[in-house]
Protein backbone atom coordinates (compact mmCIF):
# COMPACT_ATOMS: atom_id res chain seq x y z
CA UNK A 1 0.00 0.00 0.00
CA UNK A 2 1.13 3.54 -0.76
CA UNK A 3 2.28 6.30 1.46
CA UNK A 4 0.25 9.39 0.31
CA UNK A 5 2.12 13.06 1.27
CA UNK A 6 -0.02 16.54 1.01
CA UNK A 7 1.93 19.51 0.50
CA UNK A 8 0.80 22.99 1.39
CA UNK A 9 -2.60 21.91 0.39
CA UNK A 10 -5.41 24.92 0.14
CA UNK A 11 -9.09 24.72 -0.85
CA UNK A 12 -10.62 27.79 -0.49
CA UNK A 13 -13.98 29.38 -2.07
CA UNK A 14 -13.61 33.07 -2.34
CA UNK A 15 -12.05 34.60 0.63
CA UNK A 16 -13.12 31.55 3.02
CA UNK A 17 -10.54 28.91 3.50
CA UNK A 18 -11.79 25.65 3.97
CA UNK A 19 -8.25 24.24 4.44
CA UNK A 20 -5.66 26.39 4.88
CA UNK A 21 -1.60 25.19 3.62
CA UNK A 22 -1.94 22.12 4.97
CA UNK A 23 0.66 19.26 4.76
CA UNK A 24 0.77 15.58 5.89
CA UNK A 25 2.88 12.31 5.60
CA UNK A 26 0.42 9.52 5.99
CA UNK A 27 2.69 6.35 6.54
CA UNK A 28 1.81 3.06 4.36
CA UNK A 29 -0.40 0.63 6.62
CA UNK A 30 -1.60 3.56 9.09
CA UNK A 31 -5.16 4.43 9.98
CA UNK A 32 -5.21 8.06 10.13
CA UNK A 33 -8.68 9.40 11.39
CA UNK A 34 -9.14 13.56 10.43
CA UNK A 35 -10.90 14.64 13.76
CA UNK A 36 -12.73 17.80 14.57
CA UNK A 37 -16.08 19.99 14.55
CA UNK A 38 -18.33 20.17 11.64
CA UNK A 39 -17.58 22.36 8.91
CA UNK A 40 -13.75 22.50 9.75
CA UNK A 41 -12.49 21.19 6.81
CA UNK A 42 -11.70 17.21 7.55
CA UNK A 43 -14.45 16.16 4.59
CA UNK A 44 -12.80 18.44 2.24
CA UNK A 45 -9.29 16.95 3.00
CA UNK A 46 -10.24 13.87 2.36
CA UNK A 47 -12.24 14.64 -0.91
CA UNK A 48 -8.91 16.15 -2.20
CA UNK A 49 -6.69 13.56 -1.69
CA UNK A 50 -9.61 11.19 -3.33
CA UNK A 51 -9.76 13.29 -6.75
CA UNK A 52 -13.74 14.45 -5.54
CA UNK A 53 -12.65 17.80 -4.79
CA UNK A 54 -10.02 19.97 -6.72
CA UNK A 55 -7.43 22.39 -4.16
CA UNK A 56 -6.61 25.43 -4.71
CA UNK A 57 -3.34 24.97 -4.15
CA UNK A 58 -0.36 22.78 -3.11
CA UNK A 59 0.62 18.77 -4.22
CA UNK A 60 -0.74 15.31 -3.85
CA UNK A 61 1.58 11.98 -3.85
CA UNK A 62 0.22 8.76 -3.33
CA UNK A 63 2.84 6.35 -3.86
CA UNK A 64 4.96 6.90 -6.27
CA UNK A 65 2.62 9.15 -8.44
CA UNK A 66 1.60 12.71 -8.38
CA UNK A 67 -1.85 12.70 -8.31
CA UNK A 68 -2.48 16.34 -8.12
CA UNK A 69 0.29 19.83 -8.29
CA UNK A 70 -1.30 23.41 -8.74
CA UNK A 71 1.94 24.66 -10.11
CA UNK A 72 2.48 21.48 -13.19
CA UNK A 73 -0.91 21.66 -13.87
CA UNK A 74 -1.53 17.61 -12.86
CA UNK A 75 -5.13 16.59 -11.82
CA UNK A 76 -5.17 12.91 -11.67
CA UNK A 77 -8.98 12.11 -12.13
CA UNK A 78 -11.02 10.04 -8.98
CA UNK A 79 -11.24 6.67 -10.89
CA UNK A 80 -7.62 6.71 -11.64
CA UNK A 81 -6.03 7.11 -8.29
CA UNK A 82 -7.64 3.55 -7.11
CA UNK A 83 -8.78 4.45 -4.27
CA UNK A 84 -11.98 3.53 -2.49
CA UNK A 85 -14.63 5.57 -0.61
CA UNK A 86 -17.39 4.53 1.80
CA UNK A 87 -19.84 7.21 2.67
CA UNK A 88 -21.63 7.95 5.23
CA UNK A 89 -25.08 6.88 3.41
CA UNK A 90 -24.14 3.54 2.37
CA UNK A 91 -25.59 4.42 -1.10
CA UNK A 92 -26.50 0.71 -1.60
CA UNK A 93 -28.49 0.23 -4.90
CA UNK A 94 -32.15 -1.60 -3.45
CA UNK A 95 -32.94 -3.08 -6.66
CA UNK A 96 -29.91 -5.09 -6.21
CA UNK A 97 -29.21 -8.26 -4.14
CA UNK A 98 -26.00 -8.26 -1.94
CA UNK A 99 -23.42 -9.98 -4.86
CA UNK A 100 -25.08 -7.86 -7.42
CA UNK A 101 -23.63 -4.56 -5.44
CA UNK A 102 -20.65 -5.74 -3.88
CA UNK A 103 -19.39 -7.11 -7.85
CA UNK A 104 -21.23 -3.93 -9.80
CA UNK A 105 -17.96 -1.82 -9.80
CA UNK A 106 -16.02 -4.67 -10.74
CA UNK A 107 -17.58 -5.62 -13.88
CA UNK A 108 -17.07 -1.67 -15.13
CA UNK A 109 -12.98 -2.39 -14.62
CA UNK A 110 -11.52 -2.46 -18.00
CA UNK A 111 -7.79 -1.61 -18.29
CA UNK A 112 -3.80 -3.40 -18.30
CA UNK A 113 -3.46 -6.30 -16.44
CA UNK A 114 -1.80 -9.55 -15.86
CA UNK A 115 -3.50 -12.56 -18.15
CA UNK A 116 -4.80 -15.02 -15.97
CA UNK A 117 -5.60 -18.47 -16.82
CA UNK A 118 -8.90 -19.14 -14.61
CA UNK A 119 -9.16 -22.92 -16.11
CA UNK A 120 -5.49 -23.61 -13.85
CA UNK A 121 -6.39 -21.61 -10.79
CA UNK A 122 -10.31 -23.69 -10.67
CA UNK A 123 -8.10 -27.26 -10.99
CA UNK A 124 -5.70 -25.39 -8.39
CA UNK A 125 -7.98 -24.83 -5.43
CA UNK A 126 -10.08 -27.79 -6.54
CA UNK A 127 -6.52 -29.66 -5.77
CA UNK A 128 -6.22 -28.33 -2.42
CA UNK A 129 -9.88 -29.26 -1.17
CA UNK A 130 -8.87 -32.87 -2.00
CA UNK A 131 -6.41 -33.32 0.28
CA UNK A 132 -8.40 -33.66 2.64
CA UNK A 133 -11.52 -36.22 1.59
CA UNK A 134 -12.90 -36.40 5.25
CA UNK A 135 -13.09 -32.64 5.72
CA UNK A 136 -14.69 -31.87 2.44
CA UNK A 137 -17.75 -34.65 3.49
CA UNK A 138 -17.76 -33.40 7.17
CA UNK A 139 -18.02 -29.74 5.59
CA UNK A 140 -20.95 -30.49 3.71
CA UNK A 141 -23.06 -32.56 6.30
CA UNK A 142 -22.84 -29.80 8.30
CA UNK A 143 -25.32 -28.16 6.36
CA UNK A 144 -28.04 -30.63 6.52
CA UNK A 145 -31.25 -29.46 8.92
CA UNK A 146 -33.37 -30.71 11.98
CA UNK A 147 -35.15 -33.23 9.26
CA UNK A 148 -32.06 -34.55 7.62
CA UNK A 149 -32.12 -32.54 4.46
CA UNK A 150 -29.26 -30.77 2.82
CA UNK A 151 -28.95 -26.94 2.19
CA UNK A 152 -26.90 -27.12 -0.74
CA UNK A 153 -26.70 -22.85 -0.97
CA UNK A 154 -25.30 -23.46 2.83
CA UNK A 155 -22.67 -26.02 1.50
CA UNK A 156 -21.56 -23.80 -1.16
CA UNK A 157 -20.90 -20.82 1.13
CA UNK A 158 -18.96 -23.36 3.61
CA UNK A 159 -16.55 -24.70 1.10
CA UNK A 160 -15.95 -21.21 -0.06
CA UNK A 161 -14.91 -19.73 3.41
CA UNK A 162 -13.30 -22.60 4.10
CA UNK A 163 -11.27 -23.23 1.02
CA UNK A 164 -10.97 -19.54 -0.81
CA UNK A 165 -12.97 -20.97 -3.60
CA UNK A 166 -14.90 -18.91 -6.10
CA UNK A 167 -18.66 -19.72 -6.17
CA UNK A 168 -17.90 -21.73 -9.52
CA UNK A 169 -15.01 -24.00 -7.75
CA UNK A 170 -17.16 -24.55 -5.11
CA UNK A 171 -20.27 -26.27 -7.44
CA UNK A 172 -18.00 -28.39 -9.20
CA UNK A 173 -16.07 -29.73 -5.88
CA UNK A 174 -19.49 -30.58 -4.72
CA UNK A 175 -20.64 -32.20 -7.75
CA UNK A 176 -17.97 -34.44 -7.29
CA UNK A 177 -20.02 -36.53 -4.54
CA UNK A 178 -17.59 -36.92 -2.01
CA UNK A 179 -19.74 -36.39 0.58
CA UNK A 180 -22.34 -39.11 -0.21
CA UNK A 181 -19.29 -41.68 -0.99
CA UNK A 182 -19.01 -44.51 1.83
CA UNK A 183 -15.11 -43.99 1.70
CA UNK A 184 -14.74 -40.32 0.90
CA UNK A 185 -10.75 -40.21 1.17
CA UNK A 186 -10.81 -42.71 -1.42
CA UNK A 187 -12.65 -40.97 -3.78
CA UNK A 188 -11.06 -37.73 -3.16
CA UNK A 189 -7.57 -39.17 -3.57
CA UNK A 190 -8.73 -40.28 -6.87
CA UNK A 191 -10.37 -37.35 -7.98
CA UNK A 192 -7.16 -35.72 -7.11
CA UNK A 193 -4.91 -37.59 -9.27
CA UNK A 194 -7.12 -36.82 -12.56
CA UNK A 195 -6.66 -32.82 -11.10
CA UNK A 196 -2.97 -32.99 -10.91
CA UNK A 197 -2.91 -34.87 -14.30
CA UNK A 198 -5.31 -31.97 -15.61
CA UNK A 199 -3.17 -29.15 -13.77
CA UNK A 200 0.34 -30.75 -15.35
CA UNK A 201 -0.88 -30.62 -18.75
CA UNK A 202 -1.92 -27.20 -18.60
CA UNK A 203 1.70 -26.35 -17.10
CA UNK A 204 3.13 -28.36 -20.11
CA UNK A 205 0.80 -26.39 -22.58
CA UNK A 206 2.40 -23.26 -21.52
CA UNK A 207 6.11 -24.55 -21.65
CA UNK A 208 5.93 -25.56 -25.18
CA UNK A 209 4.55 -22.18 -25.89
CA UNK A 210 7.93 -20.61 -24.20
CA UNK A 211 5.73 -19.60 -21.33
CA UNK A 212 4.89 -20.34 -17.66
CA UNK A 213 2.66 -19.87 -14.77
CA UNK A 214 3.19 -17.39 -11.72
CA UNK A 215 1.77 -18.21 -8.36
CA UNK A 216 -1.09 -16.07 -8.90
CA UNK A 217 -1.91 -18.14 -12.23
CA UNK A 218 -1.11 -15.21 -14.26
CA UNK A 219 0.96 -16.05 -17.95
CA UNK A 220 4.72 -15.08 -17.99
CA UNK A 221 7.19 -15.02 -20.45
CA UNK A 222 10.77 -15.03 -19.32
CA UNK A 223 9.44 -14.33 -15.79
CA UNK A 224 7.35 -11.35 -16.33
CA UNK A 225 3.59 -11.33 -16.41
CA UNK A 226 2.06 -10.58 -20.26
CA UNK A 227 -0.08 -7.61 -20.08
CA UNK A 228 -3.17 -6.94 -21.58
CA UNK A 229 -5.99 -4.69 -21.50
CA UNK A 230 -8.59 -6.83 -20.65
CA UNK A 231 -12.23 -6.96 -18.37
CA UNK A 232 -12.61 -9.38 -15.09
CA UNK A 233 -13.43 -12.63 -15.97
CA UNK A 234 -16.52 -13.97 -14.07
CA UNK A 235 -14.32 -16.25 -11.95
CA UNK A 236 -11.62 -13.19 -10.59
CA UNK A 237 -14.92 -11.68 -10.17
CA UNK A 238 -16.73 -14.06 -7.90
CA UNK A 239 -13.41 -14.66 -5.89
CA UNK A 240 -12.88 -11.07 -5.29
CA UNK A 241 -16.62 -10.71 -4.14
CA UNK A 242 -16.72 -13.95 -2.00
CA UNK A 243 -13.17 -13.17 -0.48
CA UNK A 244 -14.73 -9.94 0.43
CA UNK A 245 -17.94 -11.03 1.87
CA UNK A 246 -15.57 -13.78 3.71
CA UNK A 247 -13.75 -10.99 5.34
CA UNK A 248 -16.81 -8.80 6.47
CA UNK A 249 -18.79 -12.19 7.49
CA UNK A 250 -21.66 -11.67 4.75
CA UNK A 251 -21.24 -15.10 2.75
CA UNK A 252 -24.54 -16.17 3.64
CA UNK A 253 -26.91 -13.04 2.76
CA UNK A 254 -25.51 -12.99 -0.81
CA UNK A 255 -29.00 -13.35 -2.53
CA UNK A 256 -30.42 -10.91 -0.31
CA UNK A 257 -31.71 -7.11 -1.03
CA UNK A 258 -30.41 -4.24 1.07
CA UNK A 259 -33.72 -3.71 2.37
CA UNK A 260 -33.92 -7.45 3.84
CA UNK A 261 -30.69 -6.41 5.50
CA UNK A 262 -30.17 -5.03 9.23
CA UNK A 263 -27.98 -1.52 9.98
CA UNK A 264 -25.08 -3.29 10.67
CA UNK A 265 -25.34 -5.76 7.72
CA UNK A 266 -26.03 -2.82 4.80
CA UNK A 267 -22.65 -1.24 6.40
CA UNK A 268 -20.97 -4.89 5.93
CA UNK A 269 -21.63 -4.92 2.16
CA UNK A 270 -20.50 -1.39 1.27
CA UNK A 271 -17.23 -2.05 3.28
CA UNK A 272 -17.50 -5.34 0.92
CA UNK A 273 -18.54 -3.15 -1.98
CA UNK A 274 -15.46 -0.63 -1.19
CA UNK A 275 -12.81 -3.83 -0.93
CA UNK A 276 -13.53 -5.52 -3.93
CA UNK A 277 -12.11 -3.36 -6.45
CA UNK A 278 -8.55 -3.50 -4.34
CA UNK A 279 -8.23 0.17 -3.43
CA UNK A 280 -4.56 1.18 -3.40
CA UNK A 281 -6.13 3.30 0.01
CA UNK A 282 -9.77 3.19 1.89
CA UNK A 283 -11.27 6.81 2.53
CA UNK A 284 -14.24 6.55 4.96
CA UNK A 285 -16.66 9.59 6.05
CA UNK A 286 -18.14 8.97 9.29
CA UNK A 287 -19.53 5.66 7.95
CA UNK A 288 -20.79 4.13 11.41
CA UNK A 289 -22.67 7.56 12.32
CA UNK A 290 -26.03 6.41 11.24
CA UNK A 291 -25.47 3.25 13.65
CA UNK A 292 -27.15 2.93 17.13
CA UNK A 293 -24.38 2.97 19.74
CA UNK A 294 -24.07 -0.62 20.60
CA UNK A 295 -23.81 -1.45 16.97
CA UNK A 296 -21.12 1.47 16.35
CA UNK A 297 -18.81 -0.02 18.81
CA UNK A 298 -19.36 -3.55 17.19
CA UNK A 299 -18.12 -2.17 14.24
CA UNK A 300 -15.22 -0.08 15.33
CA UNK A 301 -13.84 -3.68 15.73
CA UNK A 302 -14.09 -5.24 12.99
CA UNK A 303 -12.78 -2.04 11.27
CA UNK A 304 -9.52 -2.45 13.57
CA UNK A 305 -9.74 -5.85 12.53
CA UNK A 306 -10.68 -4.97 8.89
CA UNK A 307 -7.18 -2.50 8.47
CA UNK A 308 -5.09 -5.15 9.89
CA UNK A 309 -6.43 -8.36 7.51
CA UNK A 310 -6.23 -5.91 4.60
CA UNK A 311 -3.44 -4.22 5.39
CA UNK A 312 -4.44 -1.33 3.98
CA UNK A 313 -4.14 2.20 4.41
CA UNK A 314 -7.43 3.30 5.62
CA UNK A 315 -8.41 7.49 5.97
CA UNK A 316 -11.20 7.54 8.54
CA UNK A 317 -12.83 11.57 9.36
CA UNK A 318 -15.21 11.70 12.12
CA UNK A 319 -16.35 14.25 14.45
CA UNK A 320 -16.42 11.24 17.56
CA UNK A 321 -12.82 12.08 19.28
CA UNK A 322 -13.72 8.58 21.29
CA UNK A 323 -13.93 7.17 17.52
CA UNK A 324 -10.76 8.18 16.49
CA UNK A 325 -9.13 7.72 19.98
CA UNK A 326 -10.15 3.76 19.59
CA UNK A 327 -9.35 3.47 15.69
CA UNK A 328 -6.08 5.20 14.62
CA UNK A 329 -2.47 4.69 14.87
CA UNK A 330 -2.58 8.65 14.27
CA UNK A 331 -4.74 11.75 14.71
CA UNK A 332 -4.74 14.77 12.55
CA UNK A 333 -6.90 17.56 14.45
CA UNK A 334 -8.05 19.93 12.50
CA UNK A 335 -9.94 23.54 13.27
CA UNK A 336 -11.50 26.58 10.97
CA UNK A 337 -9.12 24.53 7.85
CA UNK A 338 -6.02 24.72 9.89
CA UNK A 339 -3.86 21.44 10.64
CA UNK A 340 -3.96 21.60 15.10
CA UNK A 341 -2.00 18.77 15.64
CA UNK A 342 -0.85 15.06 14.00
CA UNK A 343 0.30 12.57 16.16
CA UNK A 344 -0.85 9.18 17.77
CA UNK A 345 -3.88 9.12 20.34
CA UNK A 346 -2.36 8.79 23.44
CA UNK A 347 -0.10 12.05 22.34
CA UNK A 348 -2.77 14.19 21.22
CA UNK A 349 -4.52 12.98 25.17
CA UNK A 350 -1.52 13.28 27.18
CA UNK A 351 0.16 16.16 25.33
CA UNK A 352 -2.14 17.97 23.25
CA UNK A 353 -0.82 21.02 21.05
CA UNK A 354 -2.87 24.09 22.65
CA UNK A 355 -6.06 24.93 24.05
CA UNK A 356 -8.21 23.59 21.65
CA UNK A 357 -6.84 20.24 21.46
CA UNK A 358 -6.77 19.43 24.70
CA UNK A 359 -10.67 21.00 24.92
CA UNK A 360 -11.56 18.67 22.34
CA UNK A 361 -10.45 15.36 23.29
CA UNK A 362 -11.27 13.78 26.25
CA UNK A 363 -14.64 12.85 27.96
CA UNK A 364 -15.14 14.25 30.40
CA UNK A 365 -13.54 17.74 28.97
CA UNK A 366 -9.98 18.66 30.91
CA UNK A 367 -10.24 21.20 33.90
CA UNK A 368 -9.12 24.81 32.41
CA UNK A 369 -7.85 26.85 35.60
CA UNK A 370 -6.41 30.17 34.95
CA UNK A 371 -3.53 30.83 36.29
CA UNK A 372 -0.54 34.12 37.18
CA UNK A 373 2.80 33.50 38.21
CA UNK A 374 6.38 33.54 37.45
CA UNK A 375 8.90 31.19 37.10
CA UNK A 376 11.42 30.74 39.97
CA UNK A 377 15.15 29.79 40.26
CA UNK A 378 14.80 25.95 40.15
CA UNK A 379 12.74 25.88 37.71
CA UNK A 380 8.89 25.68 39.41
CA UNK A 381 6.11 28.43 38.67
CA UNK A 382 5.22 30.16 41.36
CA UNK A 383 0.96 30.68 40.83
CA UNK A 384 -2.30 31.49 42.10
CA UNK A 385 -4.91 29.66 40.79
CA UNK A 386 -8.50 28.60 41.97
CA UNK A 387 -9.14 32.63 43.58
CA UNK A 388 -6.29 32.74 46.06
CA UNK A 389 -4.91 29.35 46.08
CA UNK A 390 -0.79 28.97 46.93
CA UNK A 391 0.75 26.59 44.50
CA UNK A 392 3.80 25.17 42.42
CA UNK A 393 3.47 23.75 38.63
CA UNK A 394 7.26 21.62 38.80
CA UNK A 395 7.97 20.63 35.02
CA UNK A 396 8.75 17.17 33.96
CA UNK A 397 11.38 18.55 31.83
CA UNK A 398 13.57 21.26 32.02
CA UNK A 399 11.81 24.74 30.60
CA UNK A 400 12.93 27.93 30.54
CA UNK A 401 10.57 30.12 29.43
CA UNK A 402 12.10 33.20 28.56
CA UNK A 403 13.82 30.94 25.60
CA UNK A 404 9.97 29.28 25.42
CA UNK A 405 8.39 32.59 24.55
CA UNK A 406 10.97 34.21 22.74
CA UNK A 407 10.36 30.50 20.25
CA UNK A 408 6.96 31.57 20.46
CA UNK A 409 7.30 35.47 19.24
CA UNK A 410 9.64 33.88 16.63
CA UNK A 411 7.30 31.94 15.01
CA UNK A 412 4.50 34.94 15.06
CA UNK A 413 6.49 36.70 13.20
CA UNK A 414 7.46 34.44 10.32
CA UNK A 415 3.68 33.31 10.09
CA UNK A 416 3.05 37.34 9.54
CA UNK A 417 5.46 37.50 7.40
CA UNK A 418 4.54 34.54 5.59
CA UNK A 419 1.17 36.08 5.36
CA UNK A 420 2.39 39.36 3.84
CA UNK A 421 4.26 37.63 0.95
CA UNK A 422 1.28 35.46 0.26
CA UNK A 423 -0.96 38.30 -0.21
CA UNK A 424 1.69 40.06 -2.31
CA UNK A 425 1.53 36.93 -4.86
CA UNK A 426 -1.23 36.99 -8.23
CA UNK A 427 -3.98 35.97 -7.20
CA UNK A 428 -4.05 36.03 -3.41
CA UNK A 429 -6.97 36.76 -1.25
CA UNK A 430 -7.31 37.89 2.82
CA UNK A 431 -8.71 34.94 4.88
CA UNK A 432 -11.81 36.18 5.87
CA UNK A 433 -12.50 33.29 8.32
CA UNK A 434 -9.41 34.44 10.39
CA UNK A 435 -7.65 31.71 13.32
CA UNK A 436 -8.11 33.47 16.74
CA UNK A 437 -6.93 32.05 20.04
CA UNK A 438 -9.02 29.29 21.72
CA UNK A 439 -11.95 30.74 24.11
CA UNK A 440 -11.74 28.03 26.79
CA UNK A 441 -14.31 27.61 29.22
CA UNK A 442 -13.76 28.32 33.06
CA UNK A 443 -16.78 26.24 34.88
CA UNK A 444 -17.88 28.27 37.83
CA UNK A 445 -20.87 28.69 39.75
CA UNK A 446 -22.71 31.26 38.63
CA UNK A 447 -21.82 31.31 35.01
CA UNK A 448 -21.42 35.01 33.30
CA UNK A 449 -22.00 36.24 29.47
CA UNK A 450 -18.81 36.86 28.48
CA UNK A 451 -19.69 38.82 25.49
CA UNK A 452 -20.74 42.02 27.86
CA UNK A 453 -17.20 41.38 29.63
CA UNK A 454 -14.03 43.39 28.85
CA UNK A 455 -11.40 42.00 26.80
CA UNK A 456 -8.60 41.01 30.31
CA UNK A 457 -5.51 42.55 29.67
CA UNK A 458 -2.96 39.31 28.97
CA UNK A 459 0.92 39.42 30.13
CA UNK A 460 3.65 37.23 30.08
CA UNK A 461 2.51 36.18 33.90
CA UNK A 462 -0.95 34.87 32.74
CA UNK A 463 -0.94 30.92 32.21
CA UNK A 464 -3.98 28.37 31.64
CA UNK A 465 -3.65 25.07 33.70
CA UNK A 466 -5.02 21.99 32.51
CA UNK A 467 -6.23 19.41 34.77
CA UNK A 468 -7.83 16.04 33.13
CA UNK A 469 -10.59 14.63 35.49
CA UNK A 470 -8.81 11.75 36.61
CA UNK A 471 -6.21 13.49 37.97
CA UNK A 472 -8.40 14.98 40.74
CA UNK A 473 -8.34 12.31 43.63
CA UNK A 474 -10.84 12.38 46.52
CA UNK A 475 -8.22 12.29 49.97
CA UNK A 476 -9.07 12.86 53.70
CA UNK A 477 -5.55 14.38 53.17
CA UNK A 478 -5.71 16.32 50.15
CA UNK A 479 -5.17 20.58 50.61
CA UNK A 480 -8.13 21.60 48.97
CA UNK A 481 -11.69 21.59 50.22
CA UNK A 482 -14.61 21.28 48.32
CA UNK A 483 -18.02 20.46 48.17
CA UNK A 484 -20.10 17.98 46.03
CA UNK A 485 -21.99 19.65 43.27
CA UNK A 486 -23.24 16.98 41.39
CA UNK A 487 -22.55 13.38 41.09
CA UNK A 488 -23.07 10.56 38.03
CA UNK A 489 -22.08 7.27 39.48
CA UNK A 490 -22.30 4.50 36.78
CA UNK A 491 -21.11 1.95 38.68
CA UNK A 492 -17.51 1.26 37.57
CA UNK A 493 -16.54 5.18 37.99
CA UNK A 494 -18.37 8.41 39.21
CA UNK A 495 -18.05 11.82 37.50
CA UNK A 496 -18.55 14.45 40.19
CA UNK A 497 -18.75 18.63 40.09
CA UNK A 498 -16.98 19.68 42.73
CA UNK A 499 -17.36 23.19 43.93
CA UNK A 500 -13.62 25.07 45.17
CA UNK A 501 -14.92 28.76 46.32
CA UNK A 502 -16.79 30.18 42.77
CA UNK A 503 -15.16 27.99 40.74
CA UNK A 504 -16.41 24.21 39.18
CA UNK A 505 -14.09 21.26 38.68
CA UNK A 506 -14.85 17.57 36.77
CA UNK A 507 -13.12 14.57 38.70
CA UNK A 508 -13.44 10.95 37.90
CA UNK A 509 -13.60 8.74 40.39
CA UNK A 510 -12.90 5.07 40.01
CA UNK A 511 -15.09 2.67 41.87
CA UNK A 512 -18.51 2.18 43.47
CA UNK A 513 -18.85 4.88 46.03
CA UNK A 514 -22.05 6.85 46.31
CA UNK A 515 -21.19 10.47 46.79
CA UNK A 516 -24.31 13.16 48.44
CA UNK A 517 -24.71 16.38 47.15
CA UNK A 518 -23.60 19.02 49.06
CA UNK A 519 -21.14 16.36 50.57
CA UNK A 520 -17.93 17.98 52.06
CA UNK A 521 -14.76 16.55 50.91
CA UNK A 522 -10.76 17.41 50.40
CA UNK A 523 -9.39 17.02 46.64
CA UNK A 524 -5.31 16.32 45.69
CA UNK A 525 -4.47 16.93 42.01
CA UNK A 526 -2.01 14.10 41.20
CA UNK A 527 0.20 12.97 38.56
CA UNK A 528 2.73 14.49 36.34
CA UNK A 529 0.74 14.83 33.29
CA UNK A 530 -0.90 18.51 34.38
CA UNK A 531 -0.46 20.69 31.46
CA UNK A 532 0.52 24.76 31.65
CA UNK A 533 -0.18 26.55 28.81
CA UNK A 534 0.43 29.25 27.55
CA UNK A 535 -3.04 32.00 27.82
CA UNK A 536 -1.59 34.67 24.93
CA UNK A 537 -0.92 32.01 22.31
CA UNK A 538 -3.03 29.33 23.63
CA UNK A 539 0.00 26.31 22.95
CA UNK A 540 1.31 24.10 25.35
CA UNK A 541 4.51 25.18 27.18
CA UNK A 542 4.98 21.93 29.33
CA UNK A 543 3.94 18.79 31.76
CA UNK A 544 4.28 18.53 34.99
CA UNK A 545 3.11 18.48 38.59
CA UNK A 546 1.35 20.78 40.48
CA UNK A 547 2.16 20.52 44.06
CA UNK A 548 -0.48 22.90 46.79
Amino acid sequence: MPEIILENITKRWGKFFGVDNVSLNIPDNSFITLLGPSGCGKTTILRMIAGLETPTEGRITIGDKVVFDSNAGINVPANKRKVGFLFQNYALWPNMTVYENISFGLKNIHEEMPVVDVEAKQTSDIMRALVSGNKVKEIIEECRDKNGKLDENKAYVKLIDNYNLSIYSAKELFALGIHTSSDPAALAKTKLSEYENKFAAIKSRYEKEGKGLNDKFEVTKNGAAILENRKLSKEEIDSRVRACSRIVKIGMFMDRYPAELSGGQQQRVAIARTLAPEPQVLFMDEPLSNLDAKLRLEMRYELQRLHVETGSTFVYVTHDQMEAMTLATRICLVSNGVLQQYAAPLEVYNRPANLFVADFVGNPSMNFVDAKGTQQSDGSVAVDILGGIKARFVPVEKTDLKEWRAARDKEAADKLEYEKARLQKKGAVEKSNKDEVFKYHIQKVEEQDDSIMDEPVITDEDFVIGIRPEAIDIDDNGKIDTTIYGAMPTGMESTLKLRVGEFLLTGVIFGGVIYQIGQKEKINISGKDILLFDRRSGKLICAGSLEL
